[in-house]
């Protein structure tokens, strides 16, 4: 009979941490543990011979690592991969973003606590994030480059001195871009199809842990022939640059159109928060925006990528992300497109 169990395999050179990790997902209903593994070569033979939904895998191991794991796995036999380790916390930004380029889905920090509720809570977030990692689709891992100005022949577009700029009839003048943690990897490849001359800002707002920011700027930056940054107060948004909003503050742009701080109100879950900022670009830009959204757990963005739409903004979602940010958004129908992660740049190429 067919289990609708989300399948697991466990890639963990440590007994004692194994046992705790298959404990946490066996208390769940809807995973399932298919294989063990103690080193990267182990596992890849018990990834061929299980073929699960998602690879937990842990870093520092003999033989094969998980990062040489993950870059075989995402080569050749490709499925989200989720790194649980002592060394993916806040400080360790160069062990997570060389995972993240190598191909890994999200990293966990591996659960270290003797306090019941700590434990309960470890788990659940665990268990949450196999879920959603499960219905993630991934593609194999190849380099991806900015394509030349040469290469965007679409009728938005329209070449002068060798550059391309934006006609002034073209009816998108901004684009925000929301997601979560897991999405690090898919706005990457969005941003590396992107050629240097790229005629508009864009705005991203991700949910990332308190210190990841400065790092994740830092990779973008090599990543990308754009230019990446934190967006600053009073700076008013310039085409060829991604701007990113800061840790701990909403996003928004004031009557002139430069970007404003604000605090959240009390209880609220995301700061920064996808929809404040999608509101805020819908009610400076109206129909001259565009919206992207990617996955992530819960609500954000839905509601701000409905205000778009509602102001004949363009909207599009990640198609492969049918569940939490992306699901609330179509029940409100606000998505106009849906798109795979490797057809968004091309898209919006194309539909300026």
């Amino acid at each position: 009979m067919y289990s609708l169990k989300k399948r697991v395999v466990l890639i963990e050179d440590s007994p004692i941490a194994l046992e705790i990790l298959q404990r946490m997902l066996n208390s769940s209903s809807e995973i399932d543990v298919v294989g063990t593994a103690r080193n990267g070569e182990e596992g890849l033979e018990v990834i061929i011979r299980t073929q699960p939904d998602v690879i937990c895998t842990d870093l520092l191991m003999e033989d094969m690592d998980g990062l040489e794991l993950t870059r075989r796995v995402m080569s050749e036999n490709p499925r989200p991969i989720l790194v649980i380790s002592n060394y993916v916390q806040k400080t360790d930004i160069d062990n997570v973003f060389r995972l993240l380029q190598a191909g890994a889905v999200d990293v966990f920090p591996k659960p270290a606590t003797n306090s019941p509720t700590d434990y309960e809570k470890l788990k659940a977030a665990l268990i949450t994030k196999i879920k959603v990692l499960s219905n993630m689709k991934v593609i194999p891992k190849r380099q991806y480059k900015p394509l030349a100005s040469t290469e965007l022949i679409t009728s938005g577009f329209v070449s002068t001195t060798g550059s391309t700029r934006l006609m002034s009839t073209s009816r998108i003048q901004i684009i925000g871009l929301g997601g979560s943690t897991g999405s690090l990897q898919t706005i990457q490849k969005i941003l590396n199809q992107l050629p240097s001359d790229f005629p508009l800002p864009i705005i991203c707002v991700l949910h990332m842990g308190e210190g990841v920011l400065s790092g994740l700027v830092k990779w973008l930056s090599l990543e990308s022939a754009l230019r990446v940054k934190v967006a600053e107060f009073g700076e008013f948004p310039l085409p060829e640059t991604v701007y990113f909003a800061s840790d701990k503050n909403y996003l928004e742009l004031n009557s002139q159109g430069t970007f404003i701080y604000s605090k959240p109100l009390l209880g609220e879950k995301n700061c920064p928060s996808i929809t404040v900022t999608f509101k805020s670009l819908a009610n400076y830009y109206g129909q001259a925006t565009a919206g992207v959204l990617l996955s992530g757990i819960g609500s954000d963005g839905a509601e701000g990528l409905q205000t778009i739409s509602q102001a004949g903004g363009m909207t599009l979602a990640q198609n492969d992300a049918m569940f939490g940010m992306v699901k609330e958004a179509i029940s409100l129908n606000a998505v106009q497109h849906l798109l795979n992660i490797e057809d968004m740049a091309p898209f919006l190429l194309k539909n300026l």
